[in-house]
């Protein structure tokens, strides 16, 4: 992919779709989030309290999702847990996406060659990115992610990139960005001219801001319509990326970024 095919270099104006709010909708949501990240299963007025819910409120919610299999509930002890519905929607949505098994082999590749946790990420908005496939290296070094895990889509490599390649005002992006977690927050103005390199190397690497004493590299992929649809990414210990091999590994994702790219645009 050339320079030319990327996306236009600075951020334009965006107009965001109008959403109306559907209450009942986000509170279940919410449940089987706040399900889903629970190692225990959780009772009616635990899930209310975590969630800010009345009580009979989550009650109701709750009852519906084990009704359509989303969540179960042990009799027993009226505790609540995802279900096994949950299954089946996660394997539909993964069996009409092909880029997860197009990614695979090459996250298998990059970590097997570079001992690093290789990840694709689907870049959904400044608010969300979600892991779509996965490859642990063997080292000692273990990132806390899964398929599935979702983050914020400013944060880290790959949020330079959508920074980057995303077409929303600068004044957007701002107020995202102060509202992220890091445990070495950058600087606004440093970071901002990170992302502007970024857009022009379209790579990006962070280098123990996101988690302390852990380099992230990551890479684009573009849809065809030339949009920043995910990311590749490479973690590992910052003792073990110098800067020499993330600028190598650096580019070495790109080349594979790239390559993805030509097949969604062939598709």
């Amino acid at each position: 992919m050339s320079p030319a095919a990327v996306p236009p270099l600075a951020p334009v104006p965006a107009k965001a779709p109008r959403l109306r709010p559907v209450p009942a909708v986000s509170r279940a949501v919410a449940i089987l989030r706040l399900l889903g990240r629970s190692p225990n299963p959780m009772g009616v007025k635990a899930i209310a309290e975590s969630l800010g819910l009345v009580t009979s409120t989550c009650l109701h919610i709750v009852r519906v999702l084990v009704d359509e299999g989303l969540l179960k509930v042990d009799e027993s002890t009226k505790r609540y847990s995802l279900g096994t519905g949950l299954l089946s929607l996660a394997r539909n949505a993964l069996q009409t996406n092909s880029f997860p098994s197009l990614a695979q082999p090459v996250l298998d590749r990059v970590a097997a060659q570079w001992n690093v946790t290789a990840i694709a990420a689907e870049v959904i908005d400044l608010d969300h990115m979600v892991v779509v496939a996965l490859s642990k290296a063997h080292a000692p070094f273990r990132l806390h992610v899964d398929v599935g895990s979702r983050f914020p889509g400013l944060i880290s490599a790959t949020g330079r990139l959508m920074a980057a390649f995303s077409r929303t005002p600068w004044a957007r992006i701002e107020q995202r960005f102060h509202a992220l977690r890091w445990e070495s927050p950058p600087d606004f103005a440093d970071w901002r001219a990170e992302v502007e390199l970024a857009r022009v190397q379209r790579y990006s690497i962070d280098i123990g801001n996101y988690i302390a004493g852990v380099t992230l590299v990551a890479a684009p992929v573009f849809n065809a319509k030339g949009r920043l649809s995910h990311s590749l990414t490479a973690a590992a210990m910052s003792g073990h990326l110098d800067e020499a091999r993330a600028q190598a590994l650096a580019q070495e994702l790109l080349d594979e970024a790239d390559a993805l790219t030509r097949l969604s645009l062939a598709a």
